[in-house]
């Protein structure tokens, strides 16, 4: 929703005094297909949320899976990409996945999609998706996660850490949070319950 109403940008603006109510390239995404590479746990959820909207779900994955409500498994992620208005990733990094998103995937996505990376920074060939964007190919993106990620807090999301940082930040309609997908005091508890059942479990019963 952010991404197809640029309200990244516009909230920005508004933090710099800049009123600027625009509708040009805004869409609204009940009616738009939505791409998912990766149906697992949270790919399937995600479907379901999507469904809710009034979104068509398409979705790829290199298991044959069962769909939740009306999603569709594709048998190819050139078909997906072909289909698919938004294309999100939720893929384990593996050797498979390194740059499973460069220059011929973005190619192959319609003109003016979307591109949603919540799985691993190395998915995506960032240089790529740069190229990508500043010809247009792309409507935008957001990301969650990227191939270097600094050891901590601060000012060091820069060019030291990753060379295209800074051709990255300067674009259009590109939302950036610093791997904040798991990031809530309900999921950090969830970890703790996690991890000490597991521990138990295997003290207990080996």
């Amino acid at each position: 929703i952010t991404l197809s109403r640029q309200v990244g940008d516009r909230s920005m603006e508004m933090h710099n005094g800049v009123w600027n109510k625009v509708s040009a390239k805004c869409w609204e995404i009940r009616g738009k297909t939505l791409g998912i590479i990766g149906y697992g746990h949270i790919g399937a959820q995600l479907s379901v949320l999507a469904e809710a909207f009034g979104m068509t779900v398409i979705y790829y994955d290199v298991l044959m899976i069962m769909s939740l409500g009306t999603a569709k498994q594709v048998s190819t992620l050139d078909e997906l990409l072909s289909k698919a208005d938004f294309v999100t990733l939720h893929v384990p990094e593996t050797p498979e996945t390194k740059n499973m998103f460069s220059t011929p995937q973005f190619a192959a996505m319609k003109n003016g999609a979307y591109l949603i990376n919540a799985s691993r920074g190395t998915v995506v060939d960032i240089p790529a998706l740069v190229d990508a964007l500043k010809i247009g190919k792309l409507g935008g993106a957001a990301l969650d996660v990227y191939p270097q990620e600094p050891r901590k807090n601060g000012e060091f999301f820069n060019d030291d850490l990753n060379t295209w940082t800074t051709e990255l930040t300067s674009l259009k309609n590109v939302i950036l949070t610093p791997h904040i997908g798991g990031a809530t005091e309900e999921a950090q508890s969830a970890i703790g319950v996690e991890g000490a059942t597991a521990v138990t479990s295997y003290v207990n019963e080996g």
